[in-house]
C-alpha cells in the first residue's frame, strides 16, 4: 500500500529566512481584483534595498516605472503623472487598482519567504517550493521542466474581502 501512496509535502514554518540578493527578472504579469485588473510585461531589477519595476503593455508600450526602497516608493506613468507613497501596497492599490505585494515578491519569486513574518512552505518531491503561505497570500509555484531548479510560473492569491489573484510568468532571470 505504501508504494502507491503519494508522499506528504514537506512543510516548514519558521519565522525568518533570507532569499538571494540582487536579480533581474523579465516576464508577464496579470493581476485582478473583482472586475479591476491589469496585465502586461515587466522588467524587475531588485538591488536591495532598491527595486525598479518597468511595466509595459502586451504590445510593448511603456505603462509605468515603479521605484522604491524600504522608506518610500513612487510611480512614473507614461502620461507624465507621478505618485508617491510610503509602501508598495498603498502605491500599487492607488495607482494600478490592485494591490501587488512587491515587498514579499522579491523573496517569493526566489522560492523563499520574506524575512520577519510567519509562513508555511510546502515542498515537492524534489524539495523545491510548491506552496508558500505568508502575510495572507498563498503563492503556488509551477516549474517549466521536471528538473528545473527555479519556478517559471507563479499564482498568488489573497483571500480578503475582495480576493486578489496575480499570475506571473518569468521568461528570463539574471
Amino acid at each position: 500500500m505504501t508504494a502507491c501512496a503519494t508522499p506528504s509535502p514537506k512543510v516548514e514554518s519558521p519565522t525568518a529566512t533570507t532569499a538571494a540578493g540582487a536579480f533581474t527578472a523579465e516576464g508577464r504579469i496579470s493581476a485582478r481584483r473583482g472586475n479591476e485588473g491589469v496585465a502586461g510585461q515587466f522588467t524587475w531589477r531588485h538591488e536591495p534595498p532598491r527595486d525598479t519595476i518597468d511595466l509595459t503593455s502586451p504590445l510593448g508600450q511603456t505603462i509605468a516605472r515603479l521605484e522604491g526602497d524600504g522608506q518610500s516608493v513612487r510611480i512614473e506613468r507614461s502620461d507624465g503623472r507621478n505618485d508617491a507613497a510610503q509602501d508598495w501596497d498603498t502605491l500599487t492599490e492607488r495607482s494600478l487598482g490592485v494591490t501587488l505585494p512587491v515587498a514579499g515578491l522579491s523573496s517569493w519569486l526566489q522560492g523563499a519567504p520574506r524575512e520577519g513574518t510567519q509562513f508555511t512552505l510546502e515542498r515537492d518531491a524534489r524539495s523545491r517550493p510548491s506552496l508558500l503561505r505568508q502575510d495572507g497570500w498563498e503563492v503556488a509555484y509551477a516549474y517549466g521542466e521536471d528538473d528545473a531548479p527555479r519556478a517559471a510560473r507563479f499564482t498568488l492569491r489573497y483571500a480578503g474581502i475582495e480576493p486578489i489573484e496575480v499570475r506571473i510568468a518569468i521568461d528570463r532571470w539574471q
